[in-house]
């Protein structure tokens, strides 16, 4: 998906909200301190943000999964693990964020009822994210666990890193290591299951449906009355 070019009045919001949350979380009080020291209108403040703190909050999510992709293409990834791959890439998308109370302010505002949904759609952002620019290539079912599983564990592991008090966050380090390893001898498992001549027949019909399963695809331009293509998304 093409990037919509940077607003930087936007990013001017985003800028100014942010030692605003770390006190009073991702409040209307503190969109509306940021418009303030933006010097715009608050009408123009909430064409840009419709809902408010809400918007920013997750334009700063979404620039720490930018930060992490760049951070991960100055690595040199050629001779490491894909395990290494993944934990490596969490390990850089927690490194992005410069305040750990911003997100712990995030963590509790998209745990609120109403905004849950777009917390889950951020999480699942990120482990997509990663998994793209490790270059998956999954075009089955696979391409939903894979996706599923590493939203899991990055969630738990923001959960353990916001307690962490360890030098250089090395306890939140190797928590990672073990819950990757934990999900590596899960594939593992599943591969004997795969694997054993005696299950073939009765696991065939069902990894012929897996097989069906695709993943979400762009639809391909149409050039008709009545479709329109924006050159944005």
């Amino acid at each position: 998906m093409a990037r919509s070019p940077l607003d930087p009045q936007k990013q001017a919001l985003l800028n100014a909200i942010l030692p605003h949350v770390s006190f009073d979380g991702w409040r209307q009080s503190a969109f509306e301190a940021a418009v303030i020291e933006v010097g715009i209108s608050k009408a123009q403040a909430h064409v840009m943000c419709p809902r408010g703190a809400v918007d920013l909050a997750k334009m700063y999510h979404v620039q720490g999964d930018e930060a992490m992709v760049t951070a991960l293409k100055s690595h040199d990834l050629q001779n490491m693990r894909f395990r290494d791959k993944v934990a490596l890439a969490i390990k850089l998308r927690l490194a992005a964020v410069e305040d750990k109370d911003i997100v712990r302010r995030g963590t509790a505002l998209f745990t609120l009822p109403h905004l849950a949904p777009l917390g889950a759609e951020l999480i699942w952002g990120t482990a997509n994210t990663i998994w793209v620019s490790l270059g998956d290539r999954a075009d089955d079912i696979n391409w939903y666990t894979k996706r599923t599983t590493l939203a899991g564990v990055y969630a738990a592991t923001v959960l353990f890193w916001l307690g962490d008090q360890s030098e250089g966050d090395c306890d939140t380090h190797a928590f990672i290591d073990r819950r990757i390893a934990e999900v590596m001898q899960f594939e593992a498992l599943k591969l004997q299951i795969r694997e054993n001549k005696a299950l073939r027949p009765a696991l065939a019909p069902i990894e012929t449906i897996m097989q069906m399963i695709k993943p979400p695809a762009r639809i391909p331009p149409v050039d008709l009355p009545g479709f329109w293509n924006d050159p944005q998304s």
